[in-house]
């Protein structure tokens, strides 16, 4: 009798803890097969609710993690396959030019010196904005990436600015600009990475000297606001169309092509400046207005010492 029910009472647990195991092991398996799916990048298994434990908690957690990732890979893709038609459009035009003047400089299609001389100075134009640009997609990938790492310091952004209009004379003189700057006002210190804020004034400051009007008119200006400095640029001219505002920070966005495309400007500029300022928790931002556009930056102010 004993070993009768011994056999049965044995048989029973086996069969409870059976059900007891495959109750438990089965999403876990489950879960497992997903995460291996996941893994593969691979988002369309999703795991089915049944029992309303912590098991069916993780499930669900795991469904939101993999549509989460999709939706993120899918957005990395669409601007990875965007990313590469622009740069090839980009690089298209100035290549089919380098190559056009060549042929024509190979096959003496123009046998006097001077119209030779045109043709190597339009391929070496062509070959120095292509330059430019990749140093730029360089530059701003490092930035993007997290790899560019900031070297902060104390400065006096007024000597800065004072700095970038110095080096600009040249282009001043060019384009024939009425600078406004208040260059003798007491100095402003901030904290910051000197060279890559150096880099954000010479982009804005060069890029208002590419769009000013018949006016021809700049101005440059240090605001102090409680902790922090307001840097401005302004340029007399069209103003921005509105559609188009939030869209000048993207990469190779140019609001005028055909002007953009005369000045040799690559579409890249304000990106990297938009970078910079994300790298250092700063805003920056442009507002227009009636006479002109006025791009700005923020940054926090350091006490004399």
């Amino acid at each position: 009798f004993y070993l009768y029910v011994g056999i049965i009472i044995i048989i029973i647990s086996a069969l409870i803890i059976w059900l007891i195991t495959n109750h438990l092991t089965k999403p876990i398996s489950e879960l497992t097969a997903i995460s291996q799916s996941m893994a593969a990048l691979d988002f369309h298994a999703k795991y089915q609710s049944r029992y309303s434990n912590e098991v069916d908690l993780l499930g669900e957690n795991f469904n939101w993690m993999s549509e989460q990732l999709e939706r993120t890979i899918l957005k990395l893709q669409s601007a990875n396959e965007q990313l590469e038609k622009d740069v090839s459009h980009e690089l298209k035009t100035p290549i089919a030019l380098i190559q056009g003047y060549a042929e024509g400089l190979k096959d003496n299609i123009m046998d006097d010196m001077e119209s030779r001389e045109f043709y190597c100075e339009v391929i070496m134009d062509e070959a120095s904005k292509m330059n430019i640009m990749v140093k730029k997609l360089l530059t701003l990938n490092q930035l993007e990436s997290g790899y560019d790492r900031l070297v902060m310091e104390r400065f006096d952004i007024i000597d800065l600015i004072k700095g970038v209009l110095q080096n600009s004379e040249i282009l001043i003189q060019q384009k024939e600009a009425r600078i406004l700057f208040e260059e003798n006002q007491g100095p402003v210190y901030v904290c910051a990475d000197e060279f890559k804020i150096e880099e954000v004034v010479t982009n804005f400051f060069t890029n208002a000297l590419n769009h000013m009007d018949e006016k021809k008119i700049i101005e440059l200006k240090v605001y102090r606001q409680e902790n922090t400095a307001h840097i401005t640029v302004f340029n007399s001219g069209k103003p921005i169309p509105e559609e188009a505002l939030e869209h000048v920070w993207d990469k190779f966005y140019k609001v005028d092509k055909a002007h953009t495309r005369e000045y040799g400007g690559s579409g890249i500029g304000l990106s990297i400046v938009k970078a910079i300022m994300e790298s250092h928790h700063q805003k920056c931002g442009v507002e227009n207005y009636h006479n002109g556009v006025m791009f700005w930056f923020d940054l926090p102010l350091e006490e004399e010492s």
